[in-house]
């Protein structure tokens, strides 16, 4: 096709190519792994609001708009890379599905377990058996660890839907969840004011306290990344470039539309949100290679340790008196979490594998 670009298939990708789809995995992206990171900075920016010091709609905009690209992100590379390759086996190759599931709960588990103080601190813990199962299921014991029962819930629906064996069925039954989602999220005010509608979500809310979670957000997102990798070729670059910018602007717009009408209960969730990702996503991958292994082990934990860092930031400021500067000064508390964040990611990444390979000779 002529106006298509065919990528490069790796040698996995060529074997696929020649009727070999029980070999199927698709090929490493420099892109892809270096935007790990620049997503985790991106999550750590959601949870400070670095401009709001300056110019709060202006921090909405890049913060509350675009930097809403980073969770589906990381929801696309896991469509991507772990379920593309299990869905095209015909659901044979189940080692890696498995060994990713297995590895994501184990580290959720290990983590809310880390977080458990904290938790404590805050005041958030559960109060009895339906607040923990609420918990564990969709929100997570701390705010930023609803991540991982997202994943684990959209793969497991997602991989149900994909065995029916109707590509189409499984599309239209994840686009009307993330729709049902829209009108929880930024849409939430548009259908408050009707009172069987109000109900539902009510009863959505007292299981889920957003509809951010693996059965409405993570889905599509798991499902786009997905549908990339069965693409024999990818758009062209110009198409993404101007895709990419077009859809960000209508982002931004209806961003700014349902903040302004006060429609938002939330703000992870837009319509505009899934052709910036499907453009993104492959302008991405056009960067071939591999890139450091940090980057991939280091975005988890950048997203799992910053907002320890963030409290740790502020207990440090507040006995130094540095509160203002610290905290109180949006930018350069983002700035700190990150740089510190970083760091500790680093350490912890170079520990781990010192460890690993120590284990392994012994």
């Amino acid at each position: 096709m002529r106006n298509r670009e065919k990528r490069k298939p790796s040698g996995r990708e060529g074997r696929l190519l020649s009727g070999r789809e029980d070999k199927f995995r698709p090929a490493p992206s420099a892109g892809i792994d270096y935007f790990r990171i620049a997503a985790a900075f991106l999550v750590i920016a959601i949870h400070t609001a670095p401009f709001s010091i300056w110019n709060k709609n202006v921090d909405f905009l890049l913060t509350y708009c675009f930097g809403r690209v980073a969770v589906p992100f990381f929801f696309m590379t896991t469509g991507y890379f772990v379920l593309a390759p299990y869905v095209r086996s015909g659901f044979r190759k189940k080692r890696s599905f498995y060994r990713f599931m297995v590895k994501n709960t184990a580290v959720y588990l290990a983590v809310t377990a880390l977080y458990m103080p904290l938790t404590i601190y805050s005041g958030n813990m559960p109060k009895d058996i339906f607040g923990w199962g609420k918990a564990l299921a969709f929100d997570g014991t701390f705010y930023h660890l609803w991540y991982f029962p997202a994943v684990l819930v959209g793969c497991i629906l997602l991989v149900r839907l994909s065995g029916v064996g109707c590509a189409w069925m499984a599309m239209l039954c994840v686009t009307a969840a993330y729709v049902i989602g829209l009108f929880g999220d930024s849409y939430y005010g548009a259908v408050e004011g009707v009172d069987w509608l109000k109900a539902v979500y009510a009863g959505i809310f007292r299981v889920s306290s957003y509809t951010r979670n693996g059965i409405f957000f993570a889905p599509l997102f798991l499902m786009l990344g997905m549908g990339i990798a069965f693409m024999r070729e990818l758009y062209p670059k110009r198409v993404c470039v101007w895709g990419l910018a077009a859809s960000a602007v209508l982002l931004a717009g209806e961003g700014f539309l349902t903040y302004s009408l006060k429609w938002q209960r939330h703000n992870s969730m837009y319509v505009c949100l899934a052709p910036v990702m499907f453009f993104l996503f492959q302008l991405l991958l056009r960067f071939q290679g591999k890139a450091p292994a940090f980057t991939r082990k280091g975005s988890l934990v950048l997203y799992v340790i910053h907002p320890a860092v963030i409290v740790v930031l502020r207990g440090i400021a507040e006995r130094l008196g540095l509160t203002k500067l610290l905290v109180a000064n949006t930018f350069v508390q983002y700035v700190s979490v990150c740089a510190v964040s970083l760091l500790a990611a680093f350490v912890f990444v170079k520990l781990s594998a010192s460890v690993g390979g120590r284990l392994r000779k012994s």
